[in-house]
């Protein structure tokens, strides 16, 4: 009886043989995300993929690299903004919509792996701490060039929030402001749909009372 001549264990049949690098991070995603970093191995994410081992070692030195690459390209993904165009006539309306992107890309998106890189948090303490200020430092980005168009219009003193020496830490305060409160309740275990309830109200306060504190540093 003839045997059934199937793909080898951990090559990958001709359909699949498009990014091998893309495959190996998904794989490894889905299973760190499944079982935790400790629990997963290189043979497991071989097989997942599939690839073989030495085609993962050729991407990645080991399961640490795996790991590491994985949350930065979340981390790209999650706070590319190229193209995004925040809509609105005034500045509290563009503020509002920017907003409302950064906080719902986060909370449906990373909620998984965040708590996964905490818990990794004592066997990456530099990574941990990078998530938190790539994620922030780069959605800041998109914020920051809101200020910037903004400068343009507003008659006000050009040493103010606004302004190129302050804007980059006037638009991290913005996020520290409407992301992490969110942020941490999802971490949490609050109902994501109750906060997306929430959400529009929370982000018009939260944006009032940023205007109300950059119109206060214009005016001291």
């Amino acid at each position: 009886m003839a045997k059934n001549k199937g793909p080898k264990r951990g090559r990958p049949p001709k359909d699949l043989a498009g990014d091998v690098q893309a495959r190996i991070l998904d794989a490894a995603q889905q299973l760190f995300l499944e079982k935790g970093y400790r629990s997963t191995s290189i043979d497991e994410i071989a097989e997942t993929a599939p690839a073989s081992k030495p085609t993962i070692y050729a991407h990645f030195p080991g399961k640490e690299a795996l790991f590491t690459a994985v949350v930065a390209r979340t981390i790209n993904e999650l706070t590319d903004f190229e193209g995004f165009s925040a809509q609105g006539r005034t500045l509290q309306d563009k503020l509002t919509n920017v907003a409302k992107e950064i906080v719902e890309r986060f909370i449906a998106d990373t909620l998984d792996l965040t708590r996964a890189t905490i818990a990794e948090a004592r066997l990456f303490p530099q990574l941990s701490r990078n998530v938190h200020d790539a994620a922030r430092d780069r959605a800041a980005g998109a914020v920051s060039q809101i200020l910037d168009d903004a400068t343009q219009r507003l008659a006000r003193s050009p040493k103010g929030p606004f302004s190129n020496k302050r804007r980059t830490a006037t638009a991290q305060m913005f996020m520290d402001l409407i992301l992490l409160p969110m942020l941490m309740r999802s971490l949490m275990g609050e109902d994501l749909k109750d906060l997306r309830k929430e959400l529009p109200s929370f982000l018009e306060e939260r944006v009032n009372f940023f205007l109300a504190a950059c119109e206060a540093d214009w005016a001291s």
